[in-house]
């Protein structure tokens, strides 16, 4: 598979970086490429936007990410995923200001016209 077959939008279901049991959220994760073939993704989860650039080899995808908070601060991180199939990611994540205890985590499918793959 190549980082092309990357591009396209995922559903995500993902748990925040806390203690296990913790906030979870959904939202949907899109993926495109730059001229550079690097990865450009946009994730929205409710009204809250985040962006992010990154790059891909072997089945993994990194991506250096960044968003503003409610208040008003920037805050950056980084996510990791591996590439399961052609339509499925399964990823953890941490930013710099959250517990450093725990990652947050994100599975990702891709969606099709109205729907998401099962």
């Amino acid at each position: 598979m190549t980082i092309q077959d990357l591009a396209g939008s995922y559903a995500i279901q993902g748990s925040n970086q806390e203690e296990a049991g913790g906030s979870s959220y959904q939202g949907i994760l899109t993926l495109s490429l730059d001229e550079n073939n690097r990865i450009i993704a946009e994730w929205l989860i409710g009204d809250h936007e985040q962006h992010g650039t990154g790059f891909y080899k072997d089945g993994i995808l990194v991506i250096n990410f960044r968003y503003e908070g409610d208040d008003q601060k920037i805050y950056k991180g980084v996510a990791v995923y591996r590439w399961i199939n052609k339509d499925v990611l399964d990823g953890f994540w941490s930013e710099k200001h959250g517990d450093p205890r725990f990652l947050g985590t994100e599975y990702c499918v891709r969606i099709f016209g109205d729907g998401v793959v099962n």
